[in-house]
């Protein structure tokens, strides 16, 4: 007998809403998956309280869009959705029948994401592109896919970057897990892990893992959606 599939909620990382899941979208649906993207909190751009929305408060909101599809889900996060994400794995286990890193991966405790982030600063803006290619690939993004990005892209709001994770539940652990390594080869994102690398440390706390190389840039949802559609479909 098959093993039914769980529902997919989708989270991308700064910047982004639902939309950025548009193709991925479709191409589950085509396939019959029961998918759902999330905006976080901070990332409407028709929230007037926008820039002081909190880890806490998207975390809460990704439990809520989990509760609601039916959980145990496959929750795919991509990027610094990382930080919520991991609150809620922390959280809440239970509803997580398999998590999904898309070139992303688990923070650990008293993580920061932009250490330093001036606390007068509300919000952060995507930077422009020459300097977010040295912090993160761009390959397979066309000149159209970037314009849409730079039109749709919403500031990041300052609580989020600023915030320590206060992370205490070691099941968080223990959720099966499935890295979708795009930017940099598995292989050697393991090899960091076990070297203690602070960026993939927690990775190595993981008891059950599976790796997948999907060879693109760090926005795979839009450089190689089909593919992507496909490995969160298996994984679901």
């Amino acid at each position: 007998m098959n093993t039914p599939k769980s529902p997919i909620v989708l989270i991308a990382g700064h910047w982004l809403g639902a939309w950025a899941w548009d193709e991925v979208l479709e191409h589950l649906a085509a396939g019959n998956a029961q998918a759902t993207a999330l905006t976080l909190p901070g990332l409407d751009p028709e929230d007037p309280a926008r820039t002081t929305r909190t880890l806490g408060e998207q975390a809460a909101a990704i439990t809520d869009v989990v509760t609601r599809v039916g959980a145990p889900v496959t929750l795919v996060a991509h990027s610094g959705a990382n930080f919520p994400v991991s609150l809620v794995l922390d959280r809440h286990p239970e509803l997580i029948r398999r998590m999904v890193w898309v070139d992303s991966g688990p923070v650990g405790p008293g993580s920061v994401f932009l250490p330093g982030f001036p606390e007068d600063a509300e919000e952060l803006p995507l930077p422009d592109f020459e300097s977010l290619g040295q912090q993160a690939s761009l390959e397979g993004l066309s000149e159209e896919v970037l314009d849409r990005f730079r039109t749709r892209a919403v500031p990041e709001p300052g609580p989020v970057l600023r915030e320590p994770l206060e992370l205490t539940n070691d099941a968080r652990r223990n959720v099966p897990t499935t890295l979708v390594c795009c930017s940099i080869p598995g292989a050697q994102m393991l090899e960091l892990a076990r070297s203690g690398h602070p960026m993939f440390a927690e990775t190595a706390e993981l008891t059950g893992v599976e790796v997948l190389d999907l060879p693109t840039g760090h926005w795979p949802m839009w450089s190689r959606p089909t593919d992507l559609a496909e490995v969160i479909a298996a994984a679901g």
